[in-house]
């Protein structure tokens, strides 16, 4: 049976607004100190669950607690006797949290700087695994696609310089330190069955191979011993994932080398190989080990991530302690289905999902954590800890994947298959404080968790990362952490980078921006945030509107009167009166040079919300709001038909579409994809924003719509010519209405990372401007040093700025919906910069 009071500690562990819930227990039937039970159904069996009181400093909690056990009283004595046990679980006391020491992002290093000073390049490279030499001085990552190893200077951690690289022989899969010396496993594999590898054993001071141990087989994980005795190593020997689930076992077997490094020479090095075959339950005969940690004891837990499986070694002997199964984990209010365009909707079930662990770190040496990735069949989108009886003591259940919802960086790309996926996780003790940080690979966010109590990890902070963050390394002497993130396109404005946060005194920096709870107690689910506005009333409230990366839009409300800003309410563009339903069409018949009937009908849902794509918002003066919805497709290109138009949408306050405008006919056969982006309501007429120039025209046109006459006239904006590296265009993003004719305007580039070089504020004074004229303009604001102040390279898409009723200045970025994106969202005060 399961515990009842082991599902209250799921549900307790779900956060609001980044607070840890450690109230009671809050399970029923629990009041007694002798459990409850109940009949089976079988044969009078009796089901019972059975609390005991735990002590401080126990073996279970540090503070105190209870330990709740649950199974079948076969004797019907009353009690459950060890071999009665099913399941057992602990409840501990939960940890203080110190708010005014936080983690903070201190600078991201785009390895690319490896191979070009200014990035200016598009080879791939990558930082997967990352270690520190013994002085704090250098990281060295592995680069896989280059088969390389990197080396960073952090003397200044804030400016971390570029130190050179090494070629290998094959793929470097991991590395640690032992000494001066930098242990990296190396892939030489020819393929899935001629299988090889070796340990390259590199002077760090010299940046040269001094030794390389034969290891028989892939490696994929190596770990040196805290008293630096032994290193351990992963050999994982994988399948052939094209062979397809089904398909039998696949040899070589993998195994652990254990490698006896206590003399100083490395000469002198001796390796044993231990067998891991006939342990799981789940190919027995094919063990692929992922991960492996040391803790202080000399002993190795190793995750078999398709075998559901883990291992206790001990690295003297080589024997093995103890293995077991990583289980599975029932999972609800989840979202398991991926939709195109997205819906975020977390009201699904999975059942008897395996954690399929991947990362795994000691907590102490009795307790370790695993981040339950899933690779074949698994994935429970969270991270669990163990004692070393192989017992689960907490589970995170859903709570990542409502995280990382709550933060704009839910991947539902994701959904059908592991969500927030997360990776690796890595222990470290801070001063009085001992943390686990989790790496969550789709969502590129770092959960930090304080684990003084293992047995209930309470959530202290959460930090952003670049795109896909894999190998975590937690440097407390100097007050650091270092994670790595490794995915790396130039083309999708995403570079490979090291990430390197501060542990001190001060608030945390991130999230900027996060949700409140629906009313089934999820959270609001939001990202892609591409329009921004104030409200013009109230100084705390502003709006912002997601793009047609989501298919049901939305507005959302925001609430800047707290830190961090909390997104209130979210309200659904509807048109529940038929009006956009009503919008005249080039006829039935599809055509790709039209907006057509098949085009209309596929921007209204089944319920009436609608399908646009939202790039502008501004409130209205009558409470409503102004939705500005860029087109789709250009005219002449056959490989972009024609499937919206460029809208202006009125709505009431609650988001029901009161009319409909679009451009003059004569506009509209010019159109090219790159149409509205950011709309203003001022002196009875709509300003909207073309993001480029169309036709032959030389600048993009800036429409005000009278509303009055509904009449359209057009001025001419000056782009700021591209001075980007990585060449690409400039166009406008938002436009605000500030009063006396004047307006603040955004204008950037489409460059991200080390390319970007024009993200500004420019203002534009209409008055006395004729039509069609071409207008003058003054800058306000280079956000570029702005953006730097987070610590995260450059985003690509700074789209929203809002003006208050007071006069502070947001900017948002737009995060693409955590698609070949980090997923992280900044929403920045900018102060009263136009005073």
């Amino acid at each position: 049976m399961t515990s009842v009071l082991k599902k209250a500690v799921l549900a307790s562990a779900i956060v609001a607004s980044l607070t840890a819930c450690n109230g009671d227990d809050g399970a029923p039937g629990l009041n007694g100190s002798n459990g409850v039970d109940g009949s089976d159904g079988q044969n009078g069996l009796t089901s019972l669950v059975v609390q005991t009181t735990l002590p401080a400093m126990s073996e279970a909690c540090f503070n105190g607690g209870l330990k709740i056990q649950s199974g079948l009283d076969a004797n019907a004595d009353g009690n459950l006797d060890s071999d009665e046990v099913s399941e057992t679980s602990f409840v501990c006391a939960g940890a203080t949290i110190n708010e005014s020491v936080n983690f903070n992002r201190l600078a991201s290093f785009p390895v690319c700087k490896q191979l070009e000073p200014s990035c200016n390049i598009d080879d791939e490279t990558a930082a997967e695994i990352v270690a520190i030499s013994q002085d704090n001085s250098t990281l060295i990552y592995t680069d896989s696609p280059n088969e390389s190893v990197g080396f960073v200077d952090i003397s200044a951690a804030d400016m971390p310089m570029a130190a050179g690289t090494l070629s290998l022989t094959g793929e470097p899969t991991s590395v640690a330190v032992k000494g001066n010396f930098a242990l990296v496993g190396v892939n030489t594999s020819a393929d899935f069955v001629n299988v090889s590898g070796q340990l390259d054993v590199i002077d760090i001071n010299t940046q040269a191979v001094i030794r390389s141990l034969d290891l028989g087989g892939q490696p994929d994980s190596v770990a040196v011993s805290p008293d630096g005795s032994y290193v351990a190593v992963v050999i994982e020997n994988e399948r052939d994932e094209d062979l397809g689930d089904g398909a039998p076992p696949q040899l070589p077997a993998g195994s652990l080398v254990i490698v006896n490094v206590s003399d100083d020479d490395p000469a002198n090095w001796t390796s044993t190989n231990v067998e891991l075959i006939d342990l799981a339950d789940k190919f027995p005969t094919d063990p692929e080990p992922e991960y492996v940690d040391i803790n202080t004891n000399n002993v190795a837990v190793v995750t078999l991530q398709e075998n559901n499986h883990i291992v206790l070694v001990n690295l003297v002997d080589g024997t093995i302690i103890n293995d077991f199964s990583a289980g599975t984990v029932d999972l609800d209010w989840v979202d398991a289905t991926e939709e195109d365009p997205a819906l975020i909707s977390q009201t699904e079930s999975l059942n008897d999902v395996p954690r399929e662990p991947d990362g795994v770190a000691w907590i102490n040496n009795e307790y370790f954590a695993t981040a339950d990735e899933g690779d074949l069949d698994g994935g429970s989108r969270g991270f669990t800890v163990f004692n070393t009886a192989g017992e689960v003591v907490w589970t995170s259940g859903n709570t990542l994947d409502h995280l990382a919802a709550r933060l704009g960086h839910y991947p539902d790309g994701r959904s059908g298959n592991k969500g927030n996926e997360p990776e690796n996780v890595e222990v470290g003790i801070y001063n009085d404080g001992r943390f686990l940080f989790v790496n969550s690979e789709r969502s590129s966010l770092v959960f930090v968790y304080d684990v003084a109590n293992p047995a209930l990890p309470v959530l202290k902070q959460i930090l952003p990362a670049g795109a896909a963050p894999e190998g975590g390394l937690a440097i407390p002497s100097i007050n650091l952490l270092v994670v790595a993130s490794e995915e790396d396109n130039r083309g999708d404005k995403i570079r490979s980078v090291l990430n390197i946060y501060q542990y001190g005194f001060g608030s945390a920096q991130y999230p900027t921006l996060l949700s409140a709870d629906r009313a089934n107690g999820t959270p609001i689910p939001w990202s892609a945030m591409s329009g921004l506005a104030a409200d013009t009333s109230d100084a705390n409230t502003l709006y912002a509107v997601e793009d047609s990366f989501f298919k049901s839009n939305r507005i959302f409300k925001i609430d800047v009167g707290q830190t961090p800003a909390l997104i209130v309410d979210e309200i659904t563009l509807s048109d529940a009166n038929d009006v956009f339903a009503a919008f005249p069409t080039s006829g039935a018949t599809e055509d790709a040079e039209s907006f057509d009937d098949v085009d209309l009908a596929a921007m209204i849902n089944a319920d009436k919300s609608v399908n646009i794509d939202p790039e502008g918002i501004s409130m209205a003066s009558d409470g409503g709001f102004w939705v500005a919805s860029e087109g789709a497709g250009t005219i002449g290109d056959d490989n972009r038909p024609i499937e919206k138009l460029n809208f202006i949408f009125k709505t009431d306050a609650t988001g029901v579409i009161e009319s409909v405008v679009t451009l003059p006919a004569d506009v509209n056969a010019m159109q090219l994809r790159f149409g509205f982006e950011g709309i203003t309501e001022y002196n009875g007429k709509a300003y909207v924003a073309f993001q480029r120039a169309w036709g032959q025209e030389t600048n993009p046109r800036i429409g005000i719509y009278d509303l009055a006459t509904q009449t359209w006239s057009f001025v001419f904006y000056p782009l700021d010519a591209v001075e980007s590296q990585d060449g690409g265009w400039v166009g406008l993003s938002d436009i605000t209405a500030l009063g006396e004719n004047k307006f603040l305007v955004l204008e950037r580039d489409n460059k991200g990372g080390p390319d970007a070089a024009i993200k500004r504020l420019y203002t534009v004074d209409l008055t006395g401007v004729v039509d069609n004229a071409t207008l003058d303009k003054t800058l306000v604001l280079d956000l570029i040093p702005s953006l730097a102040e987070t610590g995260a390279l450059t985003f690509e898409k700074t789209e929203g700025t809002a003006v208050t009723v007071d006069g502070e200045v947001y900017i948002i970025n737009d995060n693409d919906g955590v698609d070949d994106n980090s997923g992280e969202t900044q929403l920045i005060n900018l102060g009263k910069i136009l005073n």
